[in-house]
């Protein structure tokens, strides 16, 4: 059979290679014509049958079609750092419309990938400031809007949003967020001086639950009680994983942030509120009095920021031993358990959690240096009186020793914080 056809509209091939084979030299030429203008060439089957896509496959634009498979190698997407591209168009103008942009706005987006959400956030707001940690990124969505008008309004940072000691002034900010900074993005966003409008961002669909969980909520935790003290927290919408590339193994939804403002935010400090939030969720099924005096490691934490609160205050301290009979002046503590290392998971863990408070990066680091042993350790008078303190918070003042974390709103932790402010044990 011959591996050249001749249609009616003209000359044109089926199989350059088995020409150039056959060397002839007709067909030869008008192959290397060919070449020289990169017209591509049909391939055939063994009959000559042209190889047609399906007429019922799902549309290559629809956001539910499988993405096909990349033709080359040159791009790759890390999902080691989340990058997973948001493709749906109708998803992209709805997070953007839930903003409700003023044309006056200077927004902030995080992880802006190759631009899918940028140019429709230009549509609506006179700047966008574009936080991008890989740089074929940050090339990708400058080239979106190179050469146009509104080159001028998208500026682009390169670099680690949560690393960031400080930020331009924003409005507003709107990410598909990056799922391994979801925790310290909103603990950034809602500490910041001037915290932003809104934020309307993307998180997994398990971390927005958790964000809006309530007291009594299986997913209730130190998230929940800290996004909902300093904002209004609303879900927006679900969206599935074919709506991204490359799909993600979860589902998403998109959550819309308010922090309080004014008369209606908080006059605690911020890590303050955050540092007695981790002792109080150390383990949420545990009750108060377990959580605070049951661990050696929260007892040392809260007498060592004694001690500095008093020096501060020119607060005598009496640390001599306490002098009791039959050995009762020694205190046994005992080695951690196993599943002692997990449950102060998050809570000692500083370098592998971006948003603890200095205060515990600091005292924590200190305290690995101690070696856990089984041992005697002399009870001081000051290590008494903490526990005491404790206690008397606890029991007497605000009567949560045996209520648990999980079941407690914000108000039961605001009467706890303030409780412990007035016998000077301080968080921050």
């Amino acid at each position: 059979m011959s591996h050249w056809l001749q249609p009616a509209g003209g000359l044109w091939f089926g199989d350059k290679i088995a020409i150039i084979q056959k060397k002839v030299p007709p067909h030869f030429e008008i192959a290397s014509w060919y070449r020289q203008r990169e017209l591509p060439l049909q391939t055939t089957t063994a009959m000559g049958k042209l190889k047609n896509p399906k007429r019922n496959s799902a549309a290559s634009s629809s956001p539910y079609a499988k993405a096909e498979k990349a033709t080359n190698n040159v791009f790759k997407f890390n999902t080691n750092v989340g990058q997973h591209i948001l493709k749906n168009p109708g998803v992209a103008e709805a997070i953007v419309a839930k903003a409700f942009l003023k044309p006056s706005d200077t927004v902030l987006e995080v992880g802006p990938g190759t631009g899918n959400l940028t140019v429709r956030i230009l549509e609506k707001a006179k700047k966008v400031i574009a936080v991008e940690l890989d740089p074929r990124m940050a090339a990708e969505v400058t080239k979106r809007v190179q050469g146009k008008p509104e080159q001028k309004r998208l500026e682009v940072l390169l670099g680690d949003v949560i690393k960031m000691e400080t930020l331009p002034q924003f409005d507003v900010c709107i990410s598909n967020t990056p799922y391994q900074i979801s925790s310290p993005l909103v603990f950034k966003l809602l500490s910041l001086p001037n915290p932003p409008r809104v934020s309307v961002l993307m998180f997994q669909r398990e971390f927005a639950l958790r964000l809006t969980a309530r007291p009594g909520d299986s997913l209730y935790c130190r998230l929940s009680v800290n996004a909902q003290f300093w904002a209004k927290i609303t879900h927006i919408m679900k969206v599935g994983k074919n709506n991204f590339k490359p799909p993600p193994q979860v589902e998403s939804s998109v959550v819309r942030i308010e922090p309080k403002m004014g008369s209606e935010r908080p006059g605690v400090s911020w890590d303050e509120w955050d540092g007695m939030l981790r002792i109080c969720f150390v383990r949420r099924g545990r009750t108060m009095r377990a959580s605070w005096l049951g661990s050696r490691e929260v007892l040392g934490l809260c007498e060592r920021n004694y001690r500095v609160w008093c020096a501060m205050n020119n607060i005598p301290l009496d640390d001599t031993p306490l002098d009791l009979t039959n050995g009762a002046d020694e205190m046994e503590i005992d080695t951690p358990a196993a599943d002692d290392d997990e449950e102060f998971q998050g809570f000692s863990d500083h370098e592998a959690d971006d948003d603890t408070p200095a205060f515990f990066k600091e005292l924590n680091a200190k305290q690995t240096n101690f070696p856990k042993t089984v041992g005697k350790k002399k009870k001081t008078r000051v290590a008494e009186l903490i526990k005491e303190k404790i206690r008397k918070v606890l029991e007497d003042v605000t009567d949560l020793a045996d209520k648990r974390a999980g079941k407690c709103d914000e108000n039961d932790f605001l009467r706890l914080l303030s409780a412990f402010n007035e016998e000077g044990l301080h968080f921050a």
